[in-house]
């Protein structure tokens, strides 16, 4: 599987209320999504042709087995997957307000995926990944950092290239000073590196996205730097050069997974052709590429259901 794709980390049931713009108390139902950032880049990468794995643990209930067969329906390989049968699939409650932007409430205490250990990792599926993908939520709470630790470690030593989506989810850290020195702990082992300018102002302090800023997150390991501006498009940096690729403007109805469809496709095509991290021409292409996924899955509710196939994204770019 010289092009597998293998995502590891949490995946969880996301309640997105059925109507936009009101809290969580005010909300009149529920809909059901399955989500967690990591799952969802597995499916993105799956959904777009490409080969993926997911790596990670869900509860031994109704929700831990629904989930799994979520990622089987989506063709993602799922033989890095366990259950525990003493936690719960974890929940995660996400208002929307009007603007389309998300506030989480999370329930985790702890959940499965917290419980994930070394000694269940399926390491023979890390050690044929093209291309490691992971988060920073992993690292809140043993025994799942060091699986994390561990997992990044077999899949650099089997000649991976790392790939680090920090996604900061703020309520689950103990603090904001925890969040920022944990995400920074693995910085330096990233070979690719996608943060949205959410967490861009967070890690750097600085609210608008200036190259010499976005340098001060570069490390001599690093192969590219990307930054999401939202509906702006995107940023990037690499040794030789850098630039920005702008958005494609939709109806956004729910900005939940865009930054996950984006990263996924542009693993997916990096997974196919590596040469993109030194040809600018074909960088941008794929950075293009990568908007659209993240544009077209801004239009419908919930990530999973929303990310697009490739012909989706295609004729998206077609007609703007």
């Amino acid at each position: 599987m010289a092009d597998l794709v293998v995502s590891f980390g949490e995946m969880l049931i996301d309640f997105v209320p059925t109507v936009s713009g009101v809290s969580l108390a005010e909300a009149p139902g529920f809909l059901k999504a399955p989500g967690g950032a990591p799952a969802n880049v597995a499916i993105a990468v799956a959904r777009l042709g490409g080969r993926a794995a997911f790596v990670g643990k869900l509860g031994d209930d109704e929700f831990g087995h629904m989930l799994a067969n979520i990622l089987r329906d989506n063709g993602v390989v799922d033989a890095g997957i366990c259950f525990d049968t003493g936690a719960r699939t974890a929940l995660a409650f996400v208002t929307l307000r009007a603007d389309g932007e998300r506030e989480f409430m999370f329930y985790r205490n702890p959940s499965a995926d917290m419980l994930l250990t070394e000694a269940e990792l399926n390491l023979d599926l890390i050690r044929r990944a093209r291309i490691f993908h992971y988060g920073s939520i992993s690292l809140i709470t043993e025994p799942c950092r060091s699986a994390h630790l561990r997992a990044m470690e077999v899949a650099k030593e089997a000649g991976a290239l790392l790939s680090y989506d920090p996604n900061l989810r703020l309520p689950l850290w103990p603090s904001a000073e925890e969040a920022k020195k944990q995400i920074m702990s693995i910085w330096k082992k990233a070979d690719i590196i996608k943060v949205s300018d959410v967490e861009f102002e967070f890690l750097t302090g600085k609210e608008t996205v200036e190259d010499d800023v976005a340098m001060s997150l570069w490390h001599p390991e690093l192969r590219l730097l990307l930054v999401t501006l939202g509906e702006k498009g995107c940023k990037y940096y690499t040794k030789d050069f850098k630039g920005s690729v702008e958005g494609i403007s939709v109806k956004t109805v729910d900005t939940t997974g865009a930054g996950d469809a984006f990263i996924g496709a542009a693993l997916r095509k990096l997974a196919d052709d590596l040469s993109a991290l030194q040809d600018e021409g074909k960088l941008r292409g794929l950075l293009r590429f990568a908007n659209a996924c993240g544009a077209i899955t801004t239009t419908k509710k919930g990530a999973i259901p929303a990310l697009p196939t490739e012909l989706e994204s295609l004729e998206l770019i077609k007609h703007k």
